[in-house]
């Protein structure tokens, strides 16, 4: 339930399970446009191909956009192993295509070794700046500029499937960490290059996809529902 407020000034945290194909400011928009919320962000981008969960802050909760980003996250993902994409996942160019000579348990290895205090490379399709300009600007542009790594920790990773070249793992994570980017780097240190084909988020700090609310659902739900559905600000002592 919202904190103490009018109606029409709702303050508080929706968690919403994001779909694929739908940029995260889509979802934001669509919460400003059906329920007439006048300031409304999200604690933590996804990828438009990306699903699950997104933290919508509204109101005065926009103000723990910085906090919430920065919460430790989950996520299930698949990569493609024998293909390198410019973009790190399947909605960039091949750029590299290698034969897969890897085995299951090489894989398994491989990706374990990820886990820990890790350096990594932010992808140019990226949101972070570099000189005040934001990288996936210059991507699109075709411009290539060199970005320092930054040091992200993955708490626990591992393989749940591997059906070659497919690959299926969990990965939970630090802040600042690229999905699409560690499964280049998995690719790499296979020596056969690798892309993300699907992902998925399930967590971001305590906020879990199974309490998070559909796409389809906010898109019908009352306006009473929706209050209910929003979570009031948890205040610090």
């Amino acid at each position: 339930m919202v904190s103490g407020r009018a109606k029409d000034d709702v303050s508080g945290i929706l968690v919403v399970d994001k779909e694929t194909g739908m940029t995260s400011h889509d979802v934001v928009d669509l919460v400003r446009r059906r329920f007439g919320v006048k300031k409304a962000g999200h604690a933590g981008t996804l990828d438009p191909a990306a699903t699950g969960v997104l933290v919508i802050l509204i109101g005065s909760a926009t103000r723990l956009s910085q906090k919430l980003s920065g919460q430790d996250k989950s996520y299930r993902a698949v990569m493609k192993l024998g293909e390198r994409t410019d973009s790190g996942d399947s909605e960039g160019k091949i750029i590299a295509e290698k034969e897969v000579s890897v085995d299951a348990e090489r894989v398994r290895k491989v990706v374990e070794s990820f886990r820990g205090d890790i350096e990594q490379i932010p992808p140019m399709f990226s949101a972070k700046k570099i000189k005040g300009k934001k990288l996936y600007q210059l991507a699109r542009k075709g411009a290539v500029v060199e970005r320092p790594p930054v040091k992200v920790t993955i708490n626990d990773i591992g393989v749940t499937e591997a059906a070659l070249p497919e690959v299926e793992f969990y990965v939970d994570c630090g802040k600042g960490t690229y999905i699409r980017q560690l499964a280049d780097d998995i690719g790499e240190k296979l020596g056969c290059g690798a892309h993300l084909t699907g992902l998925r988020r399930i967590s971001s700090g305590n906020f879990h996809v199974r309490d998070a609310v559909s796409v389809t659902e906010l898109s019908s739900m009352s306006r009473e529902r929706f209050y209910e559905s929003v979570t009031g600000i948890q205040e610090s002592p």
